[in-house]
């Protein structure tokens, strides 16, 4: 069977809020093979965001097993673990999370410089992230110069950059207009169909869920057979 990209086992996340444990995620299992194209669909407070973040290697769970990339998330240092969300996952988030003084090429780059790709070769390669969403005549210009679509393209760039198993994108297109939002999402569809890049979209937007090929659909910490 090939290794799933990412693999929840019974997973669940509680944080402690005024000494009071509240429970996030409860007992969630859900597993994203290369190619998925996934939507993660729930309100507000669902738990969706949470999910995406343990997925993502961004936290741990307090219970079950996660996996990334095959690899067990509790078998790994924080150093490790930033290694392999670094190589495995792309990260595309509603508020675009760029750099505000910092050209889009170099935006782009940053994960690069993680692995010690050399400047040049880091360069090339954002320069051609860039062109492929479309902004190849953007490439110095800075987030305050661009649109929000043409900024969140730029945060698509950045996620494809690294070549990665899987994209993970928190509500892509909630801050952007309804042409530019379509437009991200034809993006990270083509990215889908041509690579065989995973892409996992978490949306409390029916519309948005609706074009993925799979739904998971997350209410009070639990997955449920449909959104209620």
């Amino acid at each position: 069977m090939t290794t799933a990209a990412l693999e929840a086992l019974d997973v669940s996340r509680s944080y402690q809020l005024d000494g009071v444990a509240v429970e996030a995620l409860r007992g969630v299992s859900v597993r994203i093979d290369p190619g998925d194209y996934v939507a993660v669909v729930g309100p507000s407070g669902s738990g969706k965001s949470t999910l995406m973040h343990l997925l993502g290697g961004l936290d741990r769970p307090t219970g079950g097993v996660l996996r990334v990339d095959g690899r067990d998330v509790s078998t790994l240092s924080d150093e490790a673990l930033a290694g392999l969300r670094n190589a495995a996952i792309g990260f595309v988030f509603q508020s675009f999370q760029l750099l505000a003084r910092t050209t889009a090429v170099d935006n782009v780059a940053l994960p690069l410089v993680y692995r010690g790709v050399s400047r040049g070769e880091r360069r090339r390669r954002a320069v051609a992230a860039l062109e492929s969403v479309g902004l190849g005549h953007r490439l110095g210009h800075r987030p305050n110069q661009l649109s929000g679509g043409e900024q969140q393209r730029v945060a698509i760039a950045r996620a494809l950059v690294g070549e990665p198993r899987v994209v993970l994108a928190d509500e892509p297109t909630g801050n952007l207009d309804t042409a530019s939002g379509a437009e991200v999402l034809a993006i990270l569809e083509r990215l889908n169909a041509g690579s065989g890049t995973a892409v996992v979209l978490v949306t409390h937007d029916r519309d948005v869920a609706a074009r993925a090929r799979r739904r998971v659909y997350v209410r009070d910490g639990r997955l449920v057979d449909g959104p209620g």
